[in-house]
């Protein structure tokens, strides 16, 4: 396994995605829910014409100081349900960790009424478990998720059988050539660095402020008595899928 310290995806993944998406200075592009720009980078890389939507005006705004100064780059604060893009005008729709927000049917149609004929739609996703080859930490974390936040549930492997399930759901759209991948990779965190990268996720900033608060304090506590690093086991799924 690769060991980095953020969220990032493996260079493998986006090898694997160009060489079922080639994309060129002529190709347009659609990236669902940029967030923090993670997974623009490579796409920009090849000289496409990159439209990313978001609901999230800051995320919007972060991304567009980051590439604002490529041509070929441009962003909308928009729900993707609500884009009003050109239909049949895109060569590879894509989404890194967002398309699950969106109603599966609503998500799939639009997709598939936004690409041209020969496109790709490209989903991929991570699936974290917190320090499984320290089973004391893992419980004693997971103690306070059941406490503070748990809808979250336990975190489980994600299996192959789950990876392919899900990269299925395409063919009821209307897509073929159905392909999925998995790829691992880790990341330890110290203390605050872990409490850094908990503050920037969706169900940690749901929570009011005062039982946030509450919350990573006990995570500090936890995480100080058992050495003050934790480490998240990776695995990140891949759907890949073609408008015909």
């Amino acid at each position: 396994m690769a060991e980095v310290k953020c969220l990032t995806y493996p260079a493998q993944l986006y090898e694997d995605i160009l060489n079922c998406a080639s994309l060129d200075r002529t190709s347009k592009v659609l990236e669902i829910g940029i967030g923090m720009g993670q997974a623009t980078k490579p796409f920009l890389d090849t000289g496409c014409l990159l439209t990313a939507v978001d609901a999230d005006e800051k995320a919007v705004s972060f991304c567009k100081e980051i590439f604002g100064e490529n041509p070929c780059f441009s962003a909308v604060v928009s729900r993707f349900e609500d884009f009003e893009g050109e239909q049949a005008a895109f060569d590879l729709v894509y989404s890194a960790s967002a398309f699950h927000e969106i109603d599966q049917a609503e998500g799939y149609n639009k997709a598939f009424a936004l690409l041209k004929s020969g496109g790709v739609f490209v989903r991929f996703s991570n699936h974290a478990m917190r320090s499984i080859a320290r089973p004391s930490l893992s419980s004693a974390l997971q103690k306070l998720y059941s406490i503070y936040l748990p809808r979250t549930g336990t975190p489980r492997p994600y299996k192959e059988a789950q990876a392919q399930k899900r990269a299925e759901i395409a063919l009821k759209y209307g897509f073929t050539d159905i392909s999925f991948k998995r790829y691992y990779q880790t990341r330890t965190y110290s203390t605050e660095e872990f409490l850094d990268h908990l503050a920037t996720d969706a169900d940690h900033l749901q929570m009011s402020e005062t039982k946030r608060t509450a919350f990573f304090n006990e995570i500090r506590k936890t995480l100080e008595h058992y050495g003050g690093k934790v480490t998240l086991y990776d695995t990140i799924d891949l759907q890949i899928a073609k408008k015909p």
